[in-house]
């Protein structure tokens, strides 16, 4: 691919581990590669949403514990550590934040801005995972525990404002 970031040059879409660590090619969006690699999840989990919630939870933990794999052989491949551009931590995130959530638009947009929310801001622990944690690991993990924190926020608002 052509690019004028030299370690984005490195990468090619035509490699299958490249386009899903770019986020199917959202990664590559100038401005706020994390929002539009979170917006990739969303025909995911279109996909997914109505399957019953244990299975959910066991196509999100292949997407997770896979992209440990993708995001680290992307990096390695680029030479950077967390460029912008991988996001597919940011797919993962998103799916997490979904998991047990009601379906329909209004729980989707509140886990969407959560999910973003803490993967911007990184409150504790998220932040010094963020710093300290390198490789496929350090890349996914921070976007795991926004996940999480998303989810947990989510599933405490259904509780006490039903979302749907």
């Amino acid at each position: 691919m052509k690019h004028a970031d030299p370690a984005l040059a490195k990468l090619s879409l035509k490699n299958p581990i490249h386009f899903l660590a770019l986020g199917f090619g959202t990664g590559l969006a100038p401005k706020a590669p994390g929002t539009f690699g979170t917006l990739a999840a969303l025909p995911l989990y279109f996909l997914m949403m109505n399957l019953s919630w244990p299975v959910f939870l066991v196509v999100t933990a292949i997407v997770t514990i896979t992209g440990f794999w993708i995001c680290d052989v992307a990096a390695k491949d680029m030479e950077v550590h967390d460029h912008g551009a991988i996001v597919w931590d940011e797919v993962a995130g998103m799916l997490i934040t979904m998991i047990a959530a009601p379906v329909g638009l209004l729980p989707l947009v509140v886990g969407f801005v959560l999910f973003r929310f803490f993967d911007i801001v990184k409150p504790w622990p998220i932040k010094l995972l963020d710093r300290h944690v390198k490789g496929g690991f350090g890349i996914m993990i921070d976007d795991v525990l926004a996940g999480v924190f998303a989810a947990i926020s989510l599933q405490a608002i259904h509780y006490y404002w039903p979302l749907v």
